[in-house]
This record gives structure tokens, C-alpha cells and sequence, in this order.
């Protein structure tokens, strides 16, 4: 197929793109750059040093190990671009990751929340007018977030609910109760694409995803150019690295929370298979399919004990300390989300296992000389206080925000002094 994937120098995207080419399919891949450039904004950066977008894309068509990638580098909010790029590649899907993708990062301020908002939402309003202009028949496959639906106290569905009411029945949107303005964004996005589905009879699948860890996949470990960032920071990166760099080196696990938040995880690997399985069962024209896209659910508290089991039995004594929540959230609550769409297109998942644990800490001890301390010490960004107390790194740090992060720090010096 010809496929246009958005957001391609992404820890998601930029993987998709090299999947798609090594089974064959005319990729073109866009991105702005505007990840990096947050990098530098806040002060963060990955564990491991990655190419530039233009090497990465030159060192795989080089090795020849699949189909060449085009690049085009633009902004998805620029509707020229987008309308441009799109009648020129003429693509028979689109694989959408081209958002910023932090809840913390769009929880700092006012300003990051609107430029989360805008970027996503306005992005993806772009790709779906260019869609009815240049082909209504383009089968969209579209990033959601498990996020959307927040915690509630029923089983989660995948996508819709049937509800009864006053003796009448219908199947409508599950409601959601996201955790941020990230996410809120991402709930814009899915009723957006489900209204075009119903008045332009667009075919679009909507991949409700969970947390993504792991580096590895068949491509990017051909050639050290080609590999995918490892965020371990509290505004890009999830708690799974963080969990693995501070157990490896000798710091404390830090669990914000009680630690029972529950979550949905899939490798990345697994992601790879759900898009591939959705491009080639694609949606029909009107149907706005939606799929949980997760293979296993845990909480906290169950991923800092696993990894510390692991760092155990290789020579290595983590402690496990508990930090307050930074985050407006449940911590001990029900989840039970269905995720059995994927599974019934033939999905075959990779666990969360020692194995993949073991592989992660081989690959944080390879990296060591890269760790940031600083990143991992206390969470930098707070749900509680408004837009003039929240801590960036490379913000001005009012009393509360100095406080709340030397309180945290106390923490962790404690758990190592003791």
C-alpha cells in the first residue's frame, strides 16, 4: 500500500515507518521535528543518543532491507502542507501519530495546554478535511489512549456501550473521563473522527492504546541509527523505564502514589502487529471501528515489584519508595478494559516478562554514562496547583513547587542513607 505515516521521527512513529517499509509499502514520512524541539525546550533528552531524521531515513534505505521511505517535513497544523503532501503521495491509508503525546507536558501551563490542544486537535481536523478532498476512500488509522476513558467503576468497553434507559435502548460512544489536557485532546480527536465517519462515510480505526515500553524491534536494531528513543524523564517518560534506570544504577524506585493505579502495557512490538492488523482489515466506509489496543494491565505498584525482582536476582538490592502523587487521579480503583478486537484479527502478544525486563536493564547499563540524575529525582510537573506553581525544569520555580521537590528529594536521600 501507500501509506503516509505522521509523526514519523517518533518513539512510535519512526518504528512504524521502518515496519511498513521492510514488509514492502510506499511509506512517506512526515514529521516537523517539533519532539526534539521540546527536548530542548524543557531541559529532557533520551537515554540513548538517536540520528537525525534525515539519517535515519538515509541509513535505512542504504541497507536495503525492505522498501525506500520518502520524507517530507512539515507541520500537520500548515493544511497546505498536509493537503499538498497527501495529493502527491496519493496514500490508501494514513497512520496518524503526529501529536504531542505528554499529559505532564500539557499540565505545565496555560500555554502548553493550548499548544497541546491546537497541535492535536487542529493536526488531526487538517488530515481528515484533506482526506474528504483528496480521497474520501483512505482508510485512517488514528493514535487514541486507554487515557480517554479515565478509571471507571465498570468495565471499560472498546469504544461503545449499550445503554438502556427509560425502556429504550442504543449503542452509543463509551463515556469518558480523561486525566489531563493531553488526553481531553485525544477525546476531541476520536468524536471528531467519528462524526466524519457518519456525514463524509469515512473509514477509520481508532487505537486506543496503552503504555508502550521496549526499544527493540526487528528493524531498529540493524543498525545503531535506526534505533528509537528511551524516555525515562516524569514529562516523556513512563514509569516502566524510570522503574528500570533507577533500580539498575542504585537509586531508590520512586512510586508516586499509593501505587495501585492500574494501567493497560503492550511492547512496542505488539504495536507494530495492531497497526499492521488494522491496515490490512481495514474499516469499512463509515464505520468508525475502535479498538483497545493493550495486551496486559498492572498496577504500580506490581511493575516496581516485578523490576526489583529482576534487579534481585541479578546482584542488586532496589529499594521501593513512594513519593506523593503529582497527579489528580484514583489511586486504588477498578479496571477491567476489554481488548479483545486486536485478538480476534490474530494479534499474538509478547508478555511482560523477565526476559524483556532483562533485555531493558542490559540496555540501560549499556547507556549508564547518559543518565541524567537530575531527570530522575523528584516529578517535575503538578496537577494541583494552577499554571503559576507548576516546576519545570527550566522554569522560574516558585516556593511551593522548590518545596514540593525538596521534599521529595529528602525521600529518596533518606531511602539510600538507610
Amino acid at each position: 500500500m501507500r501509506i503516509i505515516v505522521y509523526g514519523a521521527d517518533g518513539y512510535i512513529g519512526w518504528p512504524m515507518a521502518l515496519h511498513l517499509a521492510a514488509q514492502g509499502h510506499d511509506v512517506l514520512a512526515i514529521d516537523n521535528g517539533a519532539r526534539r524541539r521540546w527536548d530542548a525546550e524543557g531541559g529532557t533528552r533520551p537515554l540513548n543518543e538517536i540520528a537525525s531524521f534525515t539519517e535515519r531515513v538515509e541509513t535505512w534505505n542504504a541497507l536495503g532491507k525492505g522498501a525506500p521511505i520518502r520524507i517530507a517535513e512539515g507541520d500537520i497544523c500548515d493544511y497546505d502542507f498536509v493537503l499538498e503532501t497527501m495529493r502527491a503521495h496519493d496514500p490508501e491509508a494514513l497512520v496518524h501519530f503526529g501529536e504531542q503525546r505528554s499529559a505532564p507536558y500539557s499540565m505545565i501551563s496555560r500555554d502548553h495546554a493550548v499548544r497541546t490542544q491546537v497541535n492535536n486537535i487542529v493536526g488531526n481536523l487538517n488530515i481528515l478535511f484533506a482526506m474528504r478532498e483528496v480521497n474520501p476512500e483512505i482508510h485512517l488509522v488514528k493514535l487514541g489512549s486507554m487515557g480517554e476513558y479515565g478509571t471507571p467503576n465498570i468495565d471499560i468497553e472498546e469504544g461503545y456501550l449499550t445503554i438502556t434507559h427509560n425502556g429504550r435502548s442504543d449503542t452509543l460512544p463509551y463515556p469518558k473521563l480523561p486525566h489531563s489536557f493531553y488526553h481531553l485532546s485525544k477525546v476531541a480527536d476520536s468524536y471528531n473522527i467519528h462524526f466524519t465517519t457518519r456525514v463524509w462515510n469515512f473509514r477509520a480505526t481508532d487505537l486506543n492504546q496503552g503504555v508502550v515500553y521496549g526499544v527493540a524491534t526487528d528493524e531498529t536494531v540493524l543498525d545503531p541509527r535506526l534505533a528509537t528513543r528511551f524516555d525515562y524523564d516524569s514529562v516523556w517518560g513512563t514509569a516502566l523505564n524510570r522503574f528500570v534506570i533507577q533500580g539498575s544504577l542504585g537509586y531508590p524506585i520512586t512510586v508516586y502514589g499509593r501505587g495501585g493505579q492500574t494501567r493497560g502495557y503492550l511492547d512496542i512490538r505488539d504495536t507494530m502487529a495492531c497497526i499492521t492488523l488494522a491496515l490490512e482489515h481495514p474499516a469499512a466506509p463509515g464505520e468508525f471501528r475502535v479498538f483497545n489496543q493493550f495486551t496486559e494491565q498492572f498496577t504500580l505498584n506490581e511493575l516496581a515489584e516485578t523490576v526489583a525482582g529482576v534487579l534481585g536476582r541479578r546482584g542488586l538490592e532496589p529499594t521501593i519508595v513512594h513519593l506523593d502523587n503529582p497527579r489528580i487521579e484514583k489511586e486504588e480503583h477498578y479496571y477491567n478494559a476489554r481488548h479483545s478486537a486486536l485478538l480476534d484479527l490474530g494479534l499474538q502478544p509478547h508478555y511482560l516478562a523477565d526476559t524483556l525486563i532483562d533485555s531493558l536493564v542490559d540496555f540501560v547499563q549499556a547507556n549508564a554514562a547518559n543518565v541524567d540524575p537530575e531527570l530522575l529525582e523528584t516529578p517535575t510537573v503538578t496537577w494541583r496547583e494552577g499554571a503559576n506553581e507548576v516546576w519545570y525544569r527550566h522554569a522560574d520555580l516558585t516556593v511551593a513547587a522548590e518545596n514540593r521537590a525538596r521534599e521529595a528529594t529528602n525521600t529518596i536521600r533518606e531511602a539510600l542513607e538507610s
